[in-house]
Parts: C-alpha cells; sequence; structure tokens
C-alpha cells in the first residue's frame, strides 16, 4: 500500500500546488470583486435571514427553514476539519496554515453565496416528500444544460462524501477513542456504523431533526472550551498571533522553510472544513424553503465563517498554546487531545473524545444527505438509493480501522475532483447569479422584503420553481 499512499500524494500535491490554488483562489477573488465584497457588507441581513419563518406551501405546510438548512450543511462543515484537520495543517504546514485558512474563508464566502444562490434558483421538488432538492448536479444541467457534467459531479460527490468523507470522519472517532479511553477501534466503528444505519435509512426529515440539535450545542461547548485556554493562556495570545502572521510568510525563523507547506496545508484543510466553492453546501443549501434565493446563499457564507473564523480558530488556539506540536509525533485529533490535556488536564481529553464524537457524526449525517440527493438525479430508484445507504455503513466501519494518512490522501483527492467541476460552472453561471444578487439589492433599496420570480431574470435556462403562480412566495 506504500506506492498507493505515495501516488496518491503526489496528485494531490500536482492539484493544490496548481490547479486548484488558481481556481479555487482566482474564483473567491473574482467573486468577491465583482459583487463589491457582498460577504462582508451584507453580514447583518445573515443574521436575520437566519431567524426567518419558511413560508407555507399551497396546503399551508412549513417547509425546511434557512435554519434548518444551515445546520445540515454545517453538520458536515463542522466535523473533524475543525479539530483533527486543523491540528494536521498545524503539525504538516506549522503556525502559519492557520492564516491561509482564514484567507480561504474570508475570500471563499463570496463563493459560497454564488454556488448556494444558484443551487436555490435550480431546485426542484420532490415529488416523494413535497420537500426541495439540488445542488452542483442541479445548476450544471438545468443552467448549462450539461446533464454529463452533472453526472460526473453528482458520482464524484457521492463516492467523496457518502464514502471516503464519512471514513474520515469515522476515523477521527475511532482515534479519539482509542487515545482517551483505550477503546477498540473496531469495535467502535461497529457501534458508530449501527447509529449511522439507523439514522440514514429514516431519510431527510431524521436527518434534519437531528442535525439542527447537535450542531449548535456541540458548536457552542466546544468555542466555551477553547476560550477557556484563551483565558489562562492570555498574556500568551499575542505571541501566538504573531506566530501565526510570522509563519505564513516564512519570516519565522523556526518555520521559514515552510512557506509551500503552509500555503497548500491551509489550502487542503481550509477547504476540507469550510467547503467554500467545493460544491456540497450547495446541497443543504436547495432544501430551504425562502422567499429569494439570495437569502440562503447569505446563509452559507455565515456558515463559512462561524466554520473557519470560529470553530476553526478555537482548535487552533489550543493546539498553539500549547507546545505539543512541537514535541509531539501526533499529526491528527490526538494532537488537539495532547494539547487540550496539556492546557486543562485529563478531563479534557475525554471532553474532546466525545466533542469529536459528535461533530463527526453530525458530519457523517449530512455528508450522507449529500449523497442521497445525488443518487436521486442520477436515478430515482429506491433499490440504487438503499445499496448506497448500505455501503454509507460499510465505509463508517472501514474508516474506523483504516490508517489515517491514506482516508485523509484519498479525501483530499476526491474533494480537489469535486471543488475542479463546480468552480468552473459557477463561473460559466456568473451571468445568472450576478443579476440574481442585483434583484435582492434592488428590492433590500426599496425596503422590501426581497421576493425572487423567474420572471425577473430572463434567459435563465429550465427553472422548475420561483414562479409566480407560487403565491406561498409572500407568506412568511
Amino acid at each position: 500500500m506504500d506506492w498507493f499512499g505515495s501516488a496518491l500524494g503526489d496528485i494531490n500535491t500536482f492539484l493544490y500546488s496548481y490547479l486548484l490554488i488558481i481556481l479555487l483562489v482566482g474564483a473567491g477573488l473574482f467573486f468577491t470583486i465583482k459583487t463589491k465584497f457582498i460577504q462582508f457588507r451584507l453580514i447583518p441581513d445573515m443574521f436575520k435571514i437566519i431567524a426567518e419563518k419558511p413560508p407555507s406551501d399551497e396546503s399551508g405546510k412549513k417547509g425546511i427553514s434557512s435554519f434548518q438548512a444551515f445546520t445540515i450543511s454545517a453538520a458536515s462543515r463542522i466535523g473533524t476539519g475543525n479539530i483533527a484537520g486543523v491540528a494536521t495543517a498545524i503539525a504538516l504546514g506549522g503556525p502559519g496554515a492557520v492564516f491561509w485558512m482564514w484567507m480561504i474563508a474570508l475570500i471563499g464566502g463570496a463563493t459560497s453565496l454564488i454556488e448556494s444562490t444558484l443551487a436555490q434558483v435550480y431546485k426542484i421538488k420532490d415529488k416523494s416528500n413535497g420537500l426541495y432538492r439540488g445542488g452542483p448536479a442541479y445548476y450544471i444541467e438545468k443552467g448549462l444544460n450539461k446533464r454529463w457534467m452533472g453526472i460526473i459531479f453528482a458520482v464524484v460527490i457521492t463516492f467523496t462524501y457518502g464514502f471516503v468523507f464519512n471514513a474520515v470522519q469515522a476515523n477521527t472517532i475511532s482515534i479519539a477513542f482509542e487515545e482517551s479511553f483505550g477503546a477498540n477501534r473496531a469495535v467502535v466503528g461497529i457501534i458508530i456504523a449501527v447509529i449511522t444505519g439507523i439514522i440514514v435509512f429514516g431519510g431527510l426529515k431524521r436527518v434534519v431533526s437531528v442535525t439542527q440539535i447537535i450542531v449548535p450545542v456541540m458548536a457552542v461547548l466546544y468555542i466555551v472550551i477553547a476560550l477557556l485556554v484563551v483565558i489562562l493562556n492570555i498574556t500568551e495570545l499575542p505571541n501566538v498571533l504573531a506566530l501565526i502572521i510570522k509563519s505564513a510568510f516564512g519570516v519565522e525563523e523556526a518555520f521559514a522553510g515552510m512557506l509551500g507547506a503552509a500555503i497548500m496545508n491551509g489550502i487542503k484543510r481550509g477547504l476540507f472544513s469550510n467547503e467554500a466553492g467545493m460544491g456540497s453546501a450547495p446541497n443543504a443549501a436547495a432544501t430551504a424553503s425562502v422567499t429569494h434565493p439570495v437569502k440562503q446563499g447569505l446563509i452559507q457564507t455565515l456558515g463559512v465563517f462561524i466554520d473557519t473564523l470560529l470553530v476553526c480558530t478555537a482548535t487552533a488556539a489550543i493546539v498553539l498554546l500549547s507546545d505539543a506540536y512541537l514535541q509531539s509525533g501526533a499529526a491528527s485529533v490526538n494532537l488537539t487531545q495532547v494539547s487540550l490535556v496539556g492546557n486543562l488536564g485529563d478531563w479534557a481529553g475525554i471532553f474532546l473524545a466525545v466533542a469529536v464524537f459528535l461533530f463527526a457524526f453530525s458530519s457523517i449525517i449530512g455528508n450522507y444527505y449529500y449523497g442521497e440527493t445525488n443518487i436521486e438525479f442520477i436515478n430515482e430508484s429506491k433499490i440504487g438509493l438503499s445499496v448506497f445507504r448500505i455501503f454509507v455503513v460499510v465505509f463508517v466501519m472501514f474508516g474506523s480501522i483504516a490508517k489515517v494518512q491514506i482516508v485523509w490522501d484519498l479525501a483530499d483527492l476526491f474533494m480537489a475532483i469535486m471543488a475542479v467541476i463546480n468552480l468552473i460552472a459557477i463561473l460559466l453561471l456568473w451571468k445568472i447569479a450576478k443579476p440574481v444578487i442585483n434583484d435582492y439589492i434592488n428590492q433590500r433599496k426599496q425596503g422590501k422584503n426581497p421576493i425572487f420570480y423567474k420572471k425577473n431574470v430572463p434567459n435563465m435556462g429550465e427553472v422548475e420553481c420561483w414562479g409566480e403562480e407560487e403565491e406561498n412566495r409572500s407568506r412568511l
């Protein structure tokens, strides 16, 4: 397997050193400039929209709210990327990797807004349950009229999230429990696989009911613990921030030769964590029932900021306020555990193991949904969906016992493929996203609660929703 791991590493180095960095940073800067820094200008709107109730349909039923759709994407975002991913980035790229994670999040906020807005524009109504679904596969087919490209994306995201990323989450849980409790990783894997099976065979409503409870609670608790670490080491905080900035540009002597590693690992782990531009969050964004596509675009941008600027920074503070990253051979979740125990004592390691379980398990649920909606895009077959669910459970078990490096390298490879396809698609669809955003801004300036109809933007291609006959769009 050594040759396989080496080949994966070489491919990932090429993708992240050249192709993906150009597309990811280029698209982020392009959308940021073209929208006049919308991800910063409309931050107040984000907090206002997240509290809105969903409009009723023609039968009076409420759909999935902005907040519920937000928790589905947050369930996937806020996971091992925030705990294990940040620690891995620091171990391999030095403290400077954290700075590049911040940069990717700040410019990626605009990219996330575009892709999630497009997901709303081209969403469809699921005939089986009356809920909305959509994502890159859908806007590629309906906006670009390229179903073949949509199918390729659907296959890649299904494999990436349903299988590979879920293996990463399970891998992190099993390592954390082995580190804290001496638990057998295979036994932990069996337990996770059984719980996963119970939930994924329950459908979207069960996914929503689980994520909207777990995600907010776990994020708040984790940030509180990180703040405690910061308070106990408050005099060291300026030095840590200076270390991050200096290391990011190769100025810090101890990390002077790691500039390239800092940038590459910052981009890798930043993308894995906040998912801006990857094409995953739009699948969750499409489920929301809102009065204007841009509203859910703004909510997903908020998710990017919370994920990286709050949760990832919390992990960075825990790791860098300890010297474990310099002394320990640990390079994943166990590095965060060692650092936390060094700051707060043995009880903190147990807390983190439980937090990792909640973070990673909620990610497994969110990841599953991304796979489900794309399986239905390819072929609405109950047998195919059942087979997919079985393989989700199998990969959860595989990830629990697999080697760390192979699991992460596979995740990096498929994540890059997804991002390349999606970024090309949303750049081509900017001509649609731009007038939709302008429509939202113009209505805001007029003091209105923005409501979108497809007649507002001509030549959008095949748009199933947003017709004037949907009077429910105006009912909150």
